[in-house]
């Protein structure tokens, strides 16, 4: 921990942040390069690229918070089941 500093900056949670600032960055080029339309799915709402960035992310939230809640950690199962339903979303949503 760095003195006097208000957060644990350990590598995981550098890499967290590294991860989401990468993907912000990525779908933000995709955008510009690649322009789409938006998709009806699943949810029967239009959804682009992004909305389904951020979908993911918040349902990995509460995946991992359930994953704590129910096994404990370490959470690399709760992790595993982020990417599955991360995939699920960017396929039918």
């Amino acid at each position: 921990m760095i003195k006097g500093g208000w957060m644990a900056w350990t590598f995981p949670v550098a890499l967290f942040f590294w991860i989401i600032a990468s993907l912000l960055v990525t779908f933000t080029i995709l955008a510009i390069r690649f322009p789409e339309t938006p998709r009806v799915g699943i949810l029967r709402i239009e959804t682009t690229r992004g909305d389904r960035l951020f979908i993911s992310l918040l349902g990995s939230a509460f995946i991992c918070l359930a994953w704590l809640f129910f096994a404990g950690p370490p959470v690399w199962g709760g992790l595993a089941l982020c990417l599955v339903y991360a995939v699920a979303v960017f396929v039918w949503v």
